[in-house]
């Protein structure tokens, strides 16, 4: 499905409009993620999205030209061989004060062979700019996120426990899983903005696997396949009568993705004092969600939580041991993992529109990684989950 070129048109108007406020002397906008170019051209390419201040914006792809022209409704899109190609093209003046990147995203590389045709003295960030623009989602976004949450809703909630037999390995259950998730419409991959980070399908493992050690920036845990590939889900662990099983992953679709945490128990129960830590668990999450109004700070809204556990719960919350995370739930959209994050130190107020997935979770030893996580809207009446409704602790 092509985005509609008035999305695209708004979408860019609203970039320039930010860029005005955000840095008032902007001259040019050089942008080289695929995500980002994605987000203003509809298409994900090999180029060089440039946005001249008082000018029309080019799209300049290196490959595919014959894609992007084939799938984008964006109006000026030419094929380059280098950066000397779209350079040589540019209005003038050829030399910029100053030229705004995403200094998160590219390399000291890239952006040496960019300014030896674009040369500037300085180099500004535009990532504040652009991350604050699509942590707002659009109605045309918003649509496709609510697609997408029940397709995730509806493989979590009603088919995974068919996929889960005694005997069955972790790695052949997310093997079966991913089948699953791309058979009901997933496009197949999950992205996130931190960069080297490795999943597979999901975080997800058999009782004390979700909470084994790994790098990953979330409170679970995975074992994986082995050192060199810690994903997927390890292929000796086989799922036991008892067993607790954590499922945390991605769905996506048309590029928008949402995130969801499922836990299930297989034939089995929990010793009381975990069920009561996951009962927990789901107040926090609805206490959460009544609080994403617009207007609402995200770091305030992490204290007001954080202040409210006592000290026995707050061992092992938002990870297990040492490996706790500072945050209680992360926006979701074109990536799995974009602003705003509910943290200390995140005071740009929430916006309706904003969508974040709130994941408070717990381990406990012994048994794995108990809670729960939805994707959810910001709306005037609180969070509104678009991810379903189940507290999680499924029996099967």
């Amino acid at each position: 499905m092509k985005v509609p070129r008035t999305e695209l048109d708004e979408r860019l108007q609203c970039f320039r409009e930010s860029m005005d406020l955000a840095h008032p002397d902007w001259e040019l906008a050089a942008l080289f993620a695929r995500v980002n170019q994605y987000y203003f051209t509809g298409t994900r390419q090999d180029g060089l999205l440039l946005v001249p201040r008082g000018a029309p914006a080019v799209f300049w792809v290196r490959r595919s030209f014959e894609r992007a022209r084939e799938e984008s409704l964006f109006p000026d899109i030419r094929p380059m061989a280098s950066y000397r190609d779209a350079a040589a093209a540019m209005p003038t003046p050829s030399v910029r004060r100053m030229i705004h990147l995403e200094t998160e995203r590219i390399s000291l590389a890239q952006a040496q062979r960019f300014r030896k045709h674009f040369p500037s003295p300085e180099i500004g960030s535009l990532d504040a700019t652009v991350g604050g623009l699509r942590a707002v989602k659009r109605p045309y976004e918003l649509a496709i996120m609510e697609h997408c949450g029940e397709l995730h809703r509806r493989v979590l909630e009603e088919a995974v426990p068919g996929l889960l037999r005694e005997g069955i390995n972790e790695a052949d259950f997310a093997a079966e899983l991913y089948a699953l998730l791309v058979r009901e419409g997933h496009q197949g991959i999950v992205r996130f903005g931190m960069p080297q980070v490795d999943v597979a399908v999901a975080q997800l493992g058999f009782g004390e696997n979700s909470i084994y050690p790994t790098s990953f920036d979330g409170p679970g845990g995975c074992r994986g396949i082995c050192p060199a590939a810690p994903v997927l889900g390890s292929r000796t662990r086989r799922l036991r009568r008892g067993d607790l099983v954590f499922v945390d992953v991605g769905c996506a679709l048309e590029g928008y993705h949402t995130d969801k945490t499922m836990t299930y128990l297989f034939g089995g129960t929990l010793p009381e004092p975990a069920r009561a830590a996951h009962r927990r668990c789901v107040a926090i999450q609805e206490q959460l969600a009544n609080l994403l109004k617009p207007g609402a700070i995200p770091a305030e809204i992490h204290a007001t939580i954080m202040r409210g556990l006592d000290a026995e719960f707050l061992r092992d919350f938002m990870g297990f041991g040492p490996r706790q995370v500072n945050f209680l739930g992360h926006g979701v959209g074109l990536q799995i993992d974009e602003p705003p994050v509910l943290a200390a130190g995140f005071e740009t107020p929430l916006a309706a529109g904003m969508t974040l997935a709130l994941e408070p979770k717990k381990g406990i030893a012994g048994v794995g990684m108990v809670g729960i996580e939805n994707t959810f809207v910001v709306t005037p009446e609180g969070g509104r989950s678009i991810t379903g409704q189940h507290p999680g602790l499924m029996l099967v």
